[in-house]
């Protein structure tokens, strides 16, 4: 049942991946604080390792991600060389640490190929104790899985493969620059499986150009058969501004506000039909998967790769863009591979900014965190963790949210909140009333829903 809403949906608000988010990043944190947070990090503390790779072998016309087309291998080979010094540096800072989810992004990382992964995955064993890794996840072009690389994925210890399908329509994957019919994935997911990766997310996506709501609902069926453990079902974000290539898409071919309102309602449908439980705004996994448990067990977390079960003590991303999260703070490597290169090469961090969290930006990430994980969050309980005891602080925002208690998608008793059921795909919005940076910044974003 569609809603009108007391904000528009199509207003432009952030992801929530972070608070603050990285738009409100800034040079006052470069590789000196980035490096005196690292060197101060508690002895017994767990990290999470991010590594981005911004290379793929094609350019697809939707893609908002960090990358960029290479046709020959030399540029690959030099990045996995400054890959191999950032990790060192940063180890020269860290120490062998304990390192309990390792996550590969681009780009797509796979195009490293297996020698160099295994070794990148060689060299965080000698820096680092993956003695403790819980999940070790890799995101895939299923147009590029090969026999020979899901056994080096194996050998390496992969055992999660997030697929990019985003559609199985083949007049929508035309318009979008992705040819993969449904045969070629089904084909990389059984051999993901025969060489023992059991565990298979797959990335669906609405609002394409020239997507119907049927079409939405059969991809669903299609990768549905393909049995998957988890889903991500992402709105597009055509933001050409901010990735040029998007003019490539014809903007009288993308659905209207209302369309993609409908799509990810078909979508939420299908899935949760199939016995898929829902998960924060947009993933979906089935009843026995870690995500599900997490996420029914309260301990849900939310970070730049998505929902996650990661609990690590602090996030470490190495590659171009790459962000990393410490209690300190938040930090983000340089996004062009020739910064990037010149700071690892000279010997020095790639971190070219980032923001140091105050007391309030905790209180209101938790807050922000809590409602676009858990659908809840006790603001008292919250700020009273952080030492603040104002009964009057967030008065504004509670008040805020009265038009959407009136329609029903919210419900505050005190100063706990907890979002209905059918509020769930207007979280973003509902989260950004407690989001102290959005009035003041010129940033643009992606439309909530």
């Amino acid at each position: 049942m569609l809603v009108q809403l007391p904000t528009p949906a199509e207003r432009t608000v952030p992801r929530y991946t972070s608070y603050p988010t990285a738009p409100h990043f800034g040079p006052s944190v470069g590789p000196g604080t980035y490096s005196s947070w690292l060197e101060s990090l508690p002895v017994n503390d767990t990290l999470s390792l991010y590594l981005h790779v911004p290379f793929c072998q094609k350019l697809c016309l939707y893609c908002g991600c960090t990358t960029k087309a290479v046709r020959r291998s030399a540029p690959i080979v030099a990045f996995a060389g400054l890959l191999l010094k950032e990790i060192r540096l940063v180890a020269e800072r860290t120490g062998s640490r304990r390192i309990v989810h390792l996550h590969w992004g681009g780009g797509t990382p796979s195009i490293l190929g297996p020698d160099l992964l295994r070794a990148l995955v060689t060299e965080l064993g000698v820096q680092f104790d993956l003695t403790a890794l819980r999940e070790h996840a890799i995101e895939l072009d299923p147009r590029f899985v090969t026999n020979t690389l899901a056994d080096a994925l194996v050998e390496v210890g992969v055992n999660r493969a997030s697929l990019g399908v985003q559609e199985f329509s083949s007049h929508v994957q035309q318009a979008i620059g992705r040819i993969q019919p449904f045969e070629l994935v089904e084909r990389s997911v059984g051999i993901l499986r025969e060489a023992g990766i059991k565990h298979i997310n797959v990335d669906l996506m609405y609002g394409l150009p020239s997507q119907s709501v049927e079409d939405v609902r059969r991809s669903v069926m299609l990768a549905h058969d393909l049995e998957p453990q988890r889903f991500a079902v992402f709105g597009y974000a055509h933001v050409p501004w901010f990735k040029p290539h998007q003019k490539l898409i014809a903007e009288d071919a993308l659905p209207t506000q209302g369309m993609r309102i409908e799509q990810a309602r078909i979508a939420h449908e299908t899935l949760t039909a199939l016995g898929y439980q829902p998960i924060g705004l947009d993933h979906y996994a089935s009843q026995d998967d870690s995500l599900a448990v997490a996420s029914r067990a309260g301990r849900l977390r939310r970070n730049f790769q998505g929902y996650t079960t990661d609990e690590a003590d602090a996030l470490v991303g190495f590659g171009t863009s790459a962000i990393g999260q410490l209690s300190e703070g938040f930090v983000q490597n340089a996004s062009d591979t020739g910064s990037y290169s010149r700071a690892i090469v000279s010997g020095q961090l790639a971190t070219v900014r980032g923001i140091a969290l105050s007391t309030e930006d905790r209180i209101r990430g938790r807050i922000i965190s809590d409602m676009m994980c858990n659908l809840a969050c006790d603001v008292d309980r919250i700020s009273h963790a952080y030492g603040d005891h104002d009964p009057q602080a967030f008065k504004c925002e509670l008040d805020e949210l009265r038009p959407w208690v009136a329609d029903g998608l919210v419900r505050v008793d005190g100063r706990k909140i907890v979002v209905a059921e059918v509020g769930r795909p207007y979280l973003r919005l509902i989260a950004a009333t407690f989001d102290s940076y959005l009035g003041r910044s010129r940033a643009r974003h992606s439309v909530a829903v």
